[in-house]
């Protein structure tokens, strides 16, 4: 196992790299206990950020509001065109772009 001296320049196994990367003001660690479940993660921040830019990729730009309105659409088109029950679990494949 090769040995890496600290301030080596070098990652080690445990260091989180990522955290370079974020933007200034995005904290390191998130409290656990604030949120109950994703729904309400993804609730929250519909309200609060309604406006803002939720994704962006390829220069497309979706706004929270419109990922609430397109995910409740699509919710609707599962319940009602194709009847399925809610709660009912569906897997979808497509790449990871805003275009599909």
């Amino acid at each position: 196992m090769k040995r890496i001296k600290k301030g080596s320049g070098e990652p080690r196994s445990g260091d989180k790299i990522w955290l370079g990367a974020y933007p200034k003001g995005v904290p390191a660690e998130i409290n656990l206990g604030e949120y109950r479940s994703v729904v309400e993660v993804l609730e929250k921040s519909i309200q609060r950020f309604h406006d803002r830019p939720a994704f962006a990729n390829m220069g497309a730009r979706l706004s929270y509001a419109a990922l609430d309105r397109q995910t409740r659409d699509f919710a609707a088109f599962l319940q009602q065109e194709l009847g399925l029950p809610k709660g009912a679990r569906v897997a979808i494949m497509l790449p990871n772009l805003l275009q599909y």
